[in-house]
């Protein structure tokens, strides 16, 4: 495109025009993809929460089955 870092340096600045329509239209689209994404990533870590509390559930120990170890009785 340029020959060297000067050519693209001093190179005439680009102008480009759109409509108003045009750019409501790519801003409402912006808009609806970050919601797009943002919906997608609740739904990742909706789906990493209960993935823990399951897991977190596991260490959960009940009263009695402490007192037993401890004391070294059986049911």
């Amino acid at each position: 495109m340029y020959d060297s870092f000067f050519d693209s340096f001093f190179a005439p600045t680009r102008v480009i025009v759109v409509s108003e329509e045009s750019l409501r239209q790519a801003q409402k689209k912006a808009a609806e993809d970050q919601l797009t994404a943002i919906d997608n990533r609740l739904d990742e870590l909706a789906k990493a929460r209960l993935k823990v509390k399951a897991e977190l559930e596991t260490y959960d120990v009940k009263p009695k089955a402490v007192k037993a170890a401890k004391t070294g009785a059986s049911k």
